[in-house]
Order: C-alpha cells, then sequence, then structure tokens
C-alpha cells in the first residue's frame, strides 16, 4: 500500500509494469545502455519514450534533415559497394555508398571487408552512427545497420523485429540504435496487458478513446495508419487529463490548508490611497482588487497570478491589496528577481505611500508612527548593521512591508505574521523558492500568495501551467501612458541608418529626455556571464560580434561629448548600481542622460522621462524579453521611440520575432506569436510549473481545445466518487507526473 499526496489511496495493482525496474525486464545489459543514454530506469520511461517519426517499408528516408555531428538512423537502399587497400597502413577500407532515391551518403569500414557479402547493391535496411563530413561528403563510420529480409534464412532476425509494414523510428543515440530500442520495447510491450487506466470507461466510450493498454502497442507496434492516429489522439487526450487532473487535485489539496483570513471592515487605507491617486484607476485594476480582496477574506491561503501587459498598473493592484493585509494585522513581502528591480520597487512605494497623505496617516516613514506603513528592504548587499535592524523590524512585526530579494528566503529571516507574499517577475524563482517563503507564515498557517508576470501568458499555457491557480487578467493601461514607435535597423545593410539612430539619441537628450542602450555583453572580451542568453539566437560564430556596454559608452562618449552616459550591468557592486540608477532617474546634481546597461533593466525600471531605447544586436533577444525592454520607456506622458539594431545576420526565426515585436505593442497578442515561434518546451519551462517536462507528444498551441476538453471531464469527474479511482490509476501509470507534482 502506499500513502499518496492526496490522502491514504491505495495504488490499485500491487506492482505496476510502469514501475517494474527495466534490468528484470531487459537484463543488466540493455538496462544499463538504456539508462546511460536516457535515463531511463523503468518500464514506464521506456513506454513514454515513444517514435519521432514512422518509416514505410519500401519507401526510403530522406537524407534533407541530416545534420553533422548529429547521430542519425536512416532508411536507405545500397547504390553501390567499393573496396580498396589503404595506402599508409595495412588492410583495406570498404566504401558502401547508400541513396534515398534523391541523395546519397557513404558507410565507411575499416578492415572489415567482409561485410561486402551483406552490403549488396539493391539491399534495404536501417544505418545508425554519427554523421561526419569527409572531403564535403557525408559519412558513417562503422554504422550499425539491420537489412531487410529478402527471404534468406540470415534475415529472419530482421523480419521479426521488423514484421509490420509501419516501421518506428525512435530518438537514439550513439551506442544505441533506433531498432535496439525497438527490441527493448517489444520484450516489455510483451509483459504488458491489462494496464488499469486512468481515464473512465464512460469518457473512453463517449470520445471513443482506445483503452490505455491498446494505446501504447498501437503506438509502438502500429498495423495500420488509423490504428497511429487513433493511438496518439488517445496518448494527447491521456497527457491532458492526466495533467489537468494533478493540476484540480493541487487546487483540491490547498484547500485543506488553513490561513488567516485578512477581513477589514471599510478598507480605509486603501481608499484614502486611491483617493489620492493623481490617476484614475482602469475598471480592470478595480475589478481585479474585488477578486483580490474577497481571496483575502477566506481562510483558504489565496493563490492567485496576476498576469498584466507592461504598464498595465500591477504594481498598484498589489499594494493596494498589501494596505487592506496591513490594516488587518498582517505583514506583506514583495519578493523580486534583481537588486535594481528590488530597490525601485522600495523607492516606488515610498514615494507613492509618502506623497498620498499629507495628513500623515499613510505616511511612509522608518521609525513606524502608530498610524504609518513601515517599509523596510532586505537585499543581500546591506551592510551588516543596516541588515541586522532590518531582521529586527521584520521579526518584531514592526517592518509592514518588506522588499526584497532571494535574501527574503533565508533562514534568518523571520516574520512576526506574514499575511501576504508578492512575488514580481514569478518565472524568475523555481517551485522550491516560492515554498520556502509560503513556509515563512505564522504558526501552522500559510500566507496569501499574489505571483505577478507582466509576459501574458495565452489561455493553453495557463491551463497547463498555472492549472491550479486563479488567473486574474489586467488588459487595460492607464490612460496617461504615451504610445510607443518601434523600428528595426539593419547596421550591416544599410550602415547610415545606425548614424541617424545616433543623432536622434542626442535630439532627444537635447530635449531634456532620458535615453536606454541595451547591450547583451558587457565587455568586449565577453566570457559566458556577460551574455545574456536567456533567449539568445544561434551561436556565435567568428565573423559576428556582440556590441558590449564598455565598448558603446567608450565610443558614444567620444562623440557626445556633451552628454552624460552611465553604464549599468549585473557585475557591478551594489553602491554603484544603485548611484547610476538614482543619476538616471532623479533630478541629480550630475545626472545620467542615457544609460548603457544589460539585461538588468528589463522589469521593474519605471523612468517616465525616458522615451527612447535602442536595442544593439536586437537578433539576440527573444519576443518577452524585447517587449519587456521595450516597456520601460512611454511611462509618462511623453511618447516613446524602440529602435531594434540588428549587428548580425539572424536566422528565420529572429526576423520572424523583430517583425512581431516591429508590428505590435500588444503583450497579448506577442505572447501568442512567441508561443508559436518558440513553441511549449521554452515557453513553460520546469521551474514554472513542474509538470510540463513529463509531456510527450501533447502541444499546447496544437491541442487547446483537447486541452480544455479534458479540464472539462477532469472538472466533472473530480466531484464523483470515482475521483480516488482516477487518482490511484494516474499513481500506477504515470508515476512520473506524481513525482512532479510532489516536488512543486
Amino acid at each position: 500500500m502506499a500513502i499518496h499526496l492526496w490522502g491514504g489511496i491505495e495504488t490499485m495493482p500491487e506492482v505496476s509494469i510502469f514501475k517494474q525496474n527495466l534490468s528484470d525486464l531487459l537484463g543488466g545489459k540493455s538496462a544499463k545502455g538504456l539508462e546511460k543514454s536516457f535515463g531511463f530506469v523503468t518500464a514506464g520511461d521506456l513506454l513514454q519514450h515513444f517514435p519521432r517519426r514512422y518509416a514505410e517499408r519500401g519507401e526510403l528516408t530522406s537524407f534533407e534533415k541530416i545534420e553533422v555531428g548529429k547521430p542519425v538512423t536512416i532508411m536507405a537502399t545500397v547504390s553501390s559497394v567499393t573496396s580498396r587497400r589503404m595506402q599508409n597502413k595495412r588492410g583495406w577500407i570498404l566504401v558502401v555508398t547508400v541513396t534515398d532515391g534523391r541523395d546519397s551518403m557513404q558507410l565507411t569500414f575499416f578492415n572489415q571487408k567482409w561485410r561486402e557479402k551483406e552490403l549488396q547493391i539493391g539491399r534495404s535496411g536501417l544505418f545508425a552512427g554519427t554523421v561526419t563530413d569527409y572531403r564535403g561528403t557525408r559519412t558513417l563510420t562503422h554504422p550499425q545497420y539491420l537489412l531487410f529480409a529478402d527471404g534468406s534464412d540470415s534475415d529472419m532476425e530482421a523480419l521479426n523485429q521488423f514484421a509490420g509494414s509501419i516501421i518506428p523510428v525512435y530518438p537514439s543515440s550513439q551506442s544505441i540504435t533506433s531498432w535496439q530500442i525497438a527490441s527493448s520495447v517489444d520484450v516489455v510491450l510483451a509483459s504488458t496487458s491489462d494496464l488499469v487506466d486512468p481515464i473512465p470507461e464512460s469518457v473512453r466510450e463517449e470520445f471513443e478513446l482506445m483503452d490505455w493498454t491498446q494505446a501504447l502497442h498501437a503506438i509502438h507496434q502500429p498495423q495500420s495508419h488509423s490504428d497511429l492516429e487513433a493511438a496518439r489522439f488517445r496518448i494527447k487526450f491521456h497527457e491532458a487529463f492526466v495533467l489537468q487532473a494533478l493540476l484540480e487535485e493541487r487546487r483540491r489539496a490547498r484547500r485543506g490548508i488553513k490561513a488567516i483570513a485578512r477581513q477589514t471592515k471599510n478598507h480605509g487605507r486603501r481608499s484614502q490611497f486611491d483617493a489620492m491617486l493623481p490617476f484614475v484607476l482602469t475598471d480592470g485594476q478595480i475589478r481585479v482588487g474585488q477578486e483580490i480582496a474577497a481571496d483575502l477574506n477566506s481562510e483558504s491561503p489565496m493563490m492567485r497570478l496576476l498576469q498584466g501587459d507592461v504598464g498595465s498598473g500591477k504594481t498598484i493592484v498589489a499594494l493596494r491589496a498589501m494596505l487592506d493585509v496591513i490594516e488587518a494585522g498582517g505583514q506583506c513581502a514583495l519578493l523580486a528577481p534583481t537588486e535594481v528591480l528590488a530597490s525601485q520597487h522600495f523607492d516606488s512605494v515610498m514615494k507613492l505611500l509618502r506623497d498620498m497623505a499629507s495628513d500623515g496617516s499613510l505616511l511612509t516613514s522608518m521609525n513606524n508612527s502608530a498610524d504609518g506603513v513601515h517599509v523596510t528592504l532586505l537585499t543581500g548587499s546591506l551592510p551588516s548593521a543596516a541588515r541586522k535592524k532590518a531582521l529586527l523590524d521584520i521579526a518584531s512585526g514592526t517592518a509592514g512591508i518588506v522588499i526584497g530579494t532571494h535574501a527574503l528566503i533565508q533562514d534568518s529571516v523571520e516574520f512576526f505574521d506574514l499575511g501576504l507574499v508578492v512575488i514580481d517577475e514569478q518565472h524568475r524563482f523555481g517551485v522550491e523558492q516560492r515554498a520556502v517563503l509560503m513556509n515563512k507564515g505564522r504558526g501552522d498557517t500559510k500566507p496569501h500568495v499574489l505571483v505577478m508576470t507582466a509576459t501574458p501568458i495565452p489561455r493553453t499555457v495557463a491551463l497547463t501551467t498555472f492549472g491550479d491557480l486563479d488567473v486574474s487578467t489586467l488588459d487595460e493601461s492607464p490612460s496617461m501612458r504615451a504610445g510607443v514607435e518601434t523600428h528595426v535597423v539593419n547596421a550591416m545593410t544599410v550602415p547610415n541608418h545606425l548614424e541617424r539612430v545616433w543623432e536622434r539619441m542626442s535630439e532627444e537628450v537635447k530635449a531634456g529626455n532620458k535615453v536606454f542602450i541595451v547591450c547583451p555583453s558587457i565587455s568586449e572580451q565577453m566570457n559566458a556571464d556577460d551574455i545574456d542568453s536567456d533567449h539568445a539566437g544561434a551561436p556565435i560564430t567568428a565573423n559576428q560580434k556582440l556590441r558590449s556596454v564598455d565598448e558603446t559608452v567608450e565610443e558614444l562618449a567620444s562623440r557626445f561629448p556633451d552628454i552624460y552616459f552611465g553604464a549599468l550591468h549585473g557585475q557591478m557592486k551594489p553602491e554603484l548600481k544603485h548611484d547610476v540608477m538614482y543619476r538616471f532617474t532623479e533630478d541629480a546634481a550630475n545626472p545620467v542622460d542615457v544609460l548603457v546597461a544589460t539585461t538588468v533593466i528589463e522589469v521593474g525600471v519605471d523612468v517616465p522621462a525616458a522615451t527612447m531605447m535602442i536595442i544593439q544586436n536586437a537578433e539576440r533577444f527573444g519576443i518577452s524579453q524585447l517587449h519587456q525592454l521595450r516597456g520601460r520607456i512611454g511611462r509618462g506622458d511623453r511618447p516613446g521611440l524602440c529602435i531594434l539594431v540588428q549587428n548580425n545576420f539572424g536566422n528565420e526565426g529572429s526576423t520572424d520575432r523583430l517583425e512581431a515585436i516591429r508590428s505590435t505593442t500588444n503583450g497579448f497578442e506577442l505572447a501568442q506569436r512567441d508561443l508559436e515561434i518558440r513553441r511549449e518546451g521554452d515557453v513553460l519551462g520546469q521551474d514554472q510549473s513542474g509538470l510540463s517536462s513529463s509531456l510527450r507528444l501533447l502541444r499546447v498551441v496544437e491541442d487547446s481545445e483537447l486541452i480544455e476538453l479534458a479540464r472539462d471531464q477532469v472538472t466533472s469527474i473530480a466531484e464523483s466518487s470515482t475521483w480516488d479511482a482516477v487518482l490511484a490509476a494516474i499513481d500506477a501509470t504515470d508515476f512520473e507526473r506524481v513525482t512532479h507534482l510532489e516536488k512543486t
């Protein structure tokens, strides 16, 4: 019997075939090879290693997608065989040319002339190895091969392995071929019968689904194309169903966790804050504020995702919620991914609260007046004395709002009564980090949690990645925001356009505005840490160059001596970062007019006077990052101008990304386009969900309707008497996903 996350459910079979060790089923040698190449340990690992494509007997495999340096399995026909003596040493070289009917490549064997008897002209088979380039010819050296039967006794093994007309071709490795994987799968499938099925029979009948056992046999050993398609549909539905079931169980488990209801009588602080804002809240901000307030009044912890486009006013919504929690006697923590962003949040919150109330009732001070809101900043670079004071204020309850970086997660940080956790740019934090902060609640209770993202999430991604969270969306921008115009400049083909960019920069500064310049690296002598690789494009080649912060400052400062340039990047000391940001954002005695930075300014930096952004090597960044960077300008009443500079030739994907950014400023449209270009493998990310890495055939973009359908079925079944049986079946057949759930 097994005790599960969802509370005491027994597994239906004593030992599921999915959980059996491969060494028991295949023997030590084969099992070790699969573990070494793919990390497979159990039968379930292997059975969910689906073929990447299928080849028809009698049809040859195209060579078009073969890449040098990559292991491949090809199906081809021998077109010529030659052998010759080696010139510099004793022995023979056997060169076999194989063809797919349009193209050809060579197989090379050293001192294996006897293979001429097997590799005769006209014989077809599978050939596997790592592709090399020898004098301009693609070559497999000493490949493994399996020839198709020609009726002779020597080919009966091949005939038995490939009895069907549809041949599965598996993702393989240099040491394990596709047909060796197929042979291992056959052995495991022979031991597989009547697997417990997580999808109830009534659902299978309604949607004409194969059962789980039939689907696994059909995906690995298809007898017809119709069987193969039915198996693929069943497995996609299976993945969507299991994923939604686990997310549903997360939601149900959350109901058993206790939080302190943060009830306020009249939302006095929040109402006073609203009345003194220099702008009118949008309808969306008011609606989302009501949703959050209702959650805070519950004894179940809020778990809400707040998504909104750049400049939609998420911070204001979060601050209004914090004021409610403080009024109800709790503390609030705002977790930011970088010190630059944490400092920006601290400065903006201090300024907002200090400016809001001339009567002092909302005055933010460092002396914790009776009616005040004490805001504390905690980062890793705080001096020892300041850190000790901050920790004391947090532990004593003096600090109402605590803003910080990962330093907030450390064991030494103890809250008096943590009521609300706000996580900004949540995708920068792993699930374990978030869990640590959630465990800092009072006693056995958990704080309410609000996670924010400025990268709008398409609905299908939200369903698969954040399906256990309540989602609120801000789709309006405050009325005082100005528009931003975007242009792409190709510095390689039209260099004089780049000269005009620098002239335009000078004009903006003379008009009293601020300018950002973003570079992908810090210095000309780049190292791996210098380059922002979060969404990097193709690898850099010898004839390509990345523009750096150091060289850009040096070059432009010499050309424009009347302009004050400042540099900002992640390797600077905290006090230098704070100084340059202060000189860029405030009316300082020695101001910075143009800030040349890496992507440390990607999120949260709010400079209303900034009207122009120039992004060097824009081809290196992804849609989300470019949109975030562009969001740093046009935040006041002056229009913004964003210039995307291509400094190197990009690939087709980079061209699509730049065109998408140029064509619209709508973050929701860009998020969908980003998903289509990059696919969900990059968009989801294991840190965000802990579940997405277990998907095999399901595709978030193409299978959105299927995901919605599965979610509806799960929602209905969860309230029925069969729910426990469904969970037990998932544990028996999809334990990898259960493991992911337990980790998250």
